[in-house]
């Protein structure tokens, strides 16, 4: 009797085991905005992308904005590093230059232009969470800088 009550106690406790490991594995979340994930440069946040009101102004390293480019600010990467951005609702990705800074009470990983908000599909909902992976200052660019229609 003792011997058969340790086994269904011991069989609840892995069956309650199981149950919890599913389900941590099914909520675990990416590493949040700023963090490594396996030492790459790799970067997990939410985007946004520029109001229209910032064509044709002047970016932290001095080059002239323009939407209709594959650029992007960001509080947390360096200037003029070239990142891979994608979209994890749709798995679309663009690869964008570092060209300018956020507001310091900006929360937000990146804000990409409207060009490269589009390449990856999230210009109707204006915020969408992404993976920024950090390609280094020295990326060759192989496609153009201009994206082919905003």
């Amino acid at each position: 009797m003792v011997k058969s009550s340790l086994t269904a106690i011991l069989c609840c406790f892995v069956f309650l085991g199981t149950l919890y490991g599913q389900h941590k594995r099914l909520t675990e979340e990416p590493p949040k905005k700023g963090h490594s994930h396996k030492g790459n440069k790799i970067q997990y946040g939410i985007a946004s992308f520029y109001a229209n009101k910032f064509n044709g102004r002047r970016t932290a390293n001095g080059e002239i904005f323009d939407q209709k480019k594959l650029t992007a600010a960001s509080n947390t990467l360096p200037l003029n590093t070239w990142v891979k951005v994608t979209n994890l609702r749709n798995k679309k990705s663009v690869i964008v230059k570092i060209t300018d800074r956020m507001h310091w009470r900006n929360k937000r990983l990146i804000d990409l232009s409207r060009a490269s908000a589009h390449q990856i599909g999230y210009t109707g909902w204006g915020l969408t969470r992404v993976k920024v992976e950090v390609l280094g200052r020295n990326y060759h660019q192989t496609e153009p800088l201009q994206a082919s229609r905003p």
